[in-house]
């Protein structure tokens, strides 16, 4: 009994140090993880800001540019933009009556036969007074990245002013730069007032976003839908 006893004891004390160097490695791997994605964030940060600076502007002093490249977002069941994308419609609609822009690309989510954001987006512009033959539709806009590098390798835009909310202009208009763009962007503060919570959650959650725009620009990915060259721009541009 006394043999059993002293090796049931031994085994019980590998048995104990084995699970104490493995709960060693796993918060050793998790504290690396965490101080990993703490600096890519940071970094992530620091080179959206770097993009952007003197890049963002009101309407009144943004540089002319030949278009205006308005980020998609929640459109309602209705067919009718929501409160966020309905700003920056206004500042698109704006953009074009004094003359800052010469066309509107509106770029969103049309992944679903019963959702189509830049529909929404042209329908509004046009009710506004917006000639339809001056915005044009690119129904492949998923994120940022993808209405970016869209706007530049299947419309062929060179210059362009980036519509968004304030807290997400930097971020899309240091996309648009690294993708060949030269980008300004004109943001919105108005959605803040409509609705604060959805605001601060949105900002926070730029700091992830941030670090997916890093890696989609140093991967160099393509967006999700390519396709051949159009002219719509083009043809924007030229109409009128």
């Amino acid at each position: 009994m006394p043999i059993r006893s002293s090796l049931a004891t031994r085994l019980r004390q590998v048995r104990d140090r084995g699970r104490g160097r493995w709960l060693r490695r796993t918060l050793l791997a998790g504290g690396l993880g965490v101080v990993m994605l703490m600096t890519g964030v940071l970094a992530s940060v620091s080179w959206i800001r770097s993009g952007a600076e003197g890049r963002t502007h009101p309407v009144a002093t943004v540089p002319e540019t030949p278009v205006a490249l308005v980020l998609g977002t929640r459109v309602q069941p209705d067919g009718t933009p929501a409160p966020f994308l309905t700003a920056r419609l206004e500042i698109a609609r704006e953009l074009y009556a004094t003359g800052k822009v010469q066309a509107i690309l509106v770029s969103g989510d049309n992944m679903r036969h019963e959702y189509n954001e830049p529909e929404a987006m042209q329908r509004w512009l046009v009710e506004q007074g917006v000639p339809a033959d001056k915005v044009v539709l690119d129904h492949a806009g998923f994120d940022t990245y993808d209405s970016c590098a869209r706007a530049k390798r299947i419309f062929g835009v060179e210059r362009a002013t980036v519509v968004t909310q304030q807290f997400h202009l930097a971020r899309a208009v240091t996309v648009c730069r690294h993708l060949g763009i030269d980008a300004y962007g004109v943001g919105d503060e108005t959605a803040r007032e409509l609705s604060h919570r959805t605001w601060r959650i949105s900002s926070v959650r730029e700091y992830g976003a941030g670090l997916k725009a890093a890696l989609d620009v140093l991967s160099g990915r393509d967006p999700v839908h390519l396709g051949d060259r159009e002219t719509g721009v083009d043809d924007a541009l030229r109409a009128g």
